[in-house]
């Protein structure tokens, strides 16, 4: 995973709102006010999914370090979101694998990045990285994730999948 600098131009805001699905998303929904309100981007130029957080105390494992679970959360959804803003497909996670290098500390500016590694028509497999402000990496992961057909995207979502968003499911014309 590369560490190449990301121009404003190449960035997609990536939200929950587009699909007409209420989100109350840990990681990355605003308006949830016990999560973490991280904003993901696509970098469409890059191929990949990016975003910039500073946690503060609220999510400590160690007294100046944040807790590695909430960490596994920050991969998890960056990587989620490679595979609909990258891949095209709504999908859950079936497996990761992950490695802490470094701890990232309470109250320091961190990335997370997350591309696609490969896709074929039942698994999208991805990986991820949360660096320190210095490109210093702190914690790399691996993922794959099951693509939803409509049926199962309509459940997870607790309502019909319909319009443009159909063709994010598996089976659907993306």
């Amino acid at each position: 995973m590369t560490s190449e600098p990301v121009t404003l131009d190449q960035l997609v805001p990536l939200t929950n709102d587009g699909w007409g699905i209420e989100s109350s998303c840990f990681v990355c929904e605003p308006r949830n006010a016990a999560g973490l309100g991280i904003a993901f981007h696509h970098d469409v130029g890059g191929e990949r999914v990016v975003a910039e957080f500073s946690l503060d105390e609220r999510f400590s494992g160690a007294p100046r370090y944040v807790r590695g679970g909430v960490l596994l959360a920050i991969l998890d959804e960056a990587m989620a979101w490679a595979a609909i803003a990258v891949a095209g497909k709504f999908a859950v996670t079936q497996e990761t694998t992950s490695r802490f290098e470094h701890p990232v500390r309470v109250d320091g500016l961190h990335s997370v990045r997350a591309e696609i590694v490969d896709i074929d028509a039942r698994a999208i497999r991805t990986r991820g990285m949360i660096s320190r402000d210095d490109s210093r990496r702190c914690v790399t992961a691996t993922a794959t994730f099951v693509p939803l057909n409509l049926e199962q995207a309509s459940t997870a979502a607790g309502t019909a999948i319909t319009g443009g968003a159909v063709s994010y499911t598996a089976g659907g014309d993306r």
